[in-house]
C-alpha cells in the first residue's frame, strides 16, 4: 500500500528541471504511506499523555505570571494592539457570541485538530505523516514555551470578565473532563492558535473544493477572535503560537530532510 501511493507521489513530482523544488517533492515521495493504525494510535496516546504531564508541570506561580500579563498588556498598548478588552465587552454585551465562544473554545480545539489527523489518514496517506510531525513538533515546542514564560490569561486582570463564569457554561478550566490538561498559566504561546492554523494549512493544501478551502481559513481567524473574546488570551499569544508552528515547520524530519538533499546538491553542483 505505502509502495504505491508512493509511486504515485513520485509521478506527481516535477518532471523538468532540477534543483531544490524537484528533490523536495521526490523526498516527500519517499516519506508517504499510511502507517499501520495501532501504531498511530499509541504514539498519539503516547504523547498526549505526555503533553498532559508536562503542561501541568508549567511553575503556577500566580503572582509572576499575572506580572508578566501585565507586561504583555503594556507591550500591546505600546504597539497599538491591545484588542482584547473591546472584543471580551462585545463576547459578554451578547450572551449568544459568549456562550457560543465558551463551547467553541472548550471543544473544537482537540476535536477538530483530531478529526483533520483522521481525516489526513484515512484519505490522504501520503501526507499524514509529514504532517503528524509538523503537530508533533508545534506541541512539543508550545510546551517548552507554557513551562519556560508561565503567563496569567487576560481574564484574571482587572476590568476583563470569565466567560465561563460569567453565562456558568463548560469549559477548560473548570471541573470539565479536560481540566487536568489545562493550567491556567500556560497561556504563551497560544496552543489554540498554533492547532488551529495547523490544521487550516493541512486542510487548505490538501482540500480541493473552494468552500472547504474558505473553512480552513476561517477557522484559525475565527479561533482568534474566540481566545481573545473569551479573555484567554492576548493577541501576542496568538503571535507565539504563529511562531510555535512554523518552528514545528521547521524542525519536522520532512523539512530537515528536504533540506539536507538540497544542502547536498549545492555541494555536488559547486
Amino acid at each position: 500500500m505505502a509502495r504505491t501511493i508512493a509511486t504515485a507521489s513520485e509521478a506527481d513530482a516535477p518532471r523538468s528541471g532540477r534543483g531544490p523544488v524537484r528533490a523536495a517533492a521526490r523526498i516527500g515521495a519517499h516519506v508517504s504511506g499510511r502507517p499501520r493504525w495501532w501504531a498511530e494510535a499509541a504514539l498519539i496516546a503516547i504523547c498526549y499523555l505526555a503533553y498532559s504531564m508536562v503542561r501541568n508541570l508549567v511553575p503556577a506561580d500566580h503572582a509572576a505570571a499575572v506580572s508578566r500579563a501585565h507586561e504583555i498588556l503594556k507591550i500591546e498598548q505600546m504597539l497599538r494592539l491591545d484588542v482584547e478588552y473591546e472584543l471580551n465587552r462585545l463576547f459578554v454585551d451578547h450572551v449568544w457570541l459568549g456562550v457560543t465562544a465558551n463551547y467553541y473554545y472548550a471543544t473544537l480545539h482537540f476535536a477538530v485538530t483530531i478529526g483533520v489527523l483522521v481525516w489526513l489518514y484515512a484519505w490522504h496517506p501520503g501526507r499524514y505523516v509529514a504532517y503528524r510531525w509538523v503537530l508533533f513538533g508545534t506541541t512539543l515546542t508550545a510546551l517548552i514555551g507554557f513551562y519556560s514564560y508561565p503567563l496569567a490569561p487576560p481574564r484574571m486582570l482587572p476590568g476583563y470578565v470569565d466567560t465561563v463564569i460569567e453565562f456558568n457554561t463548560w469549559g477548560l478550566y473548570d471541573s470539565s473532563p479536560v481540566a487536568a490538561i489545562s493550567n491556567q498559566y500556560a497561556a504563551m504561546p497560544s496552543l489554540h492558535t498554533a492547532w488551529s492554523l495547523w490544521c487550516g494549512i493541512a486542510i487548505f493544501t490538501v482540500a480541493e473544493r473552494r468552500w472547504v478551502r474558505a473553512l480552513a481559513l476561517a477557522y484559525p481567524t475565527v479561533t482568534v477572535l474566540v481566545i481573545m473574546g473569551t479573555a484567554n488570551h492576548f493577541i501576542l499569544d496568538a503571535v507565539g503560537g504563529a511562531a510555535v508552528l512554523a518552528i514545528g515547520y521547521a524542525v519536522s524530519p520532512g523539512t530537515l530532510r528536504t533540506m539536507a538533499v538540497v544542502f547536498q546538491m549545492r555541494r555536488s553542483t559547486a
